[in-house]
């Protein structure tokens, strides 16, 4: 059974997010949770949130049992953009673009549910 948590509208650049989600999808939540506690990156604090968010939805909402759970995917997608502008010579501007992102976690006990 999958269980799924997101976050959405995260001021931080996809970019900067989807190594370090790499890097925890397909691990347990126990490994997962040590990698983004001990990370210093503005990231790793997103994710870990997200993460302990599924993590109780699949306590609570599912009944699944913490041990069993792994992640089956942790995706970054591109949220909105905030467009600024940096005042440059001559009156002119350069345009900034100010990144936002989505972050979703799905959890995985590993036992596929027949529904046919």
């Amino acid at each position: 059974m999958d269980v799924e948590a997101r976050t959405r509208y995260v001021r931080l650049s996809p970019s900067k997010a989807r190594d370090l989600a790499r890097e925890v999808s397909g691990r347990t939540v126990g490994e997962a949770l040590q990698i983004t506690e001990f990370s210093a990156r503005k990231a790793a604090a997103v994710i870990g949130k997200t993460l302990k968010s599924a993590i109780a939805n699949a306590e609570n909402n599912a009944k699944l049992s913490v041990d069993d759970l792994r992640v089956k995917s942790a995706v970054i997608e591109e949220g909105p953009r905030m467009k600024r502008y940096w005042p440059r010579a001559r009156g002119s501007v350069s345009h900034i673009l100010k990144r936002m992102c989505h972050v979703r976690i799905v959890l995985t006990d590993g036992n596929e549910e027949e529904s046919e």
